[in-house]
This record gives C-alpha cells, structure tokens and sequence, in this order.
C-alpha cells in the first residue's frame, strides 16, 4: 500500500470513518497508518448551521 502517500492515507481514512465504509476496510487502512508510525489527528465535528 506504499503507493498512497501519507497525507492521502490519512485522508482516505478520516473519509471512510465519516462515510462509515467496511470495517475490515478501515482497519486495513488503520494497520497501514500504524506500520507507518503515522499520527491521525482527530476529526472535527462539522459546524451546524442555525
């Protein structure tokens, strides 16, 4: 999976836990960014509107 870089990982990521996407597709995405030593920041809550 060395072809994403790191920052398209950790989107692709955040993106996946937001859309709610296949765990196994997740944690495969998770195993990768672990390997990688790599920090994820947390997602922010999108603003709501009033």
């Amino acid at each position: 999976m060395r072809l994403l870089s790191n920052e398209l990982l950790i989107e692709s990521y955040l993106r996946a836990l937001e859309l709610q996407l296949d765990k196994d597709f997740i944690e495969l995405l998770r195993t990768e960014i672990q390997e990688r030593n790599l920090v994820v920041p947390s997602p922010h809550p999108k603003a709501k509107a009033n």
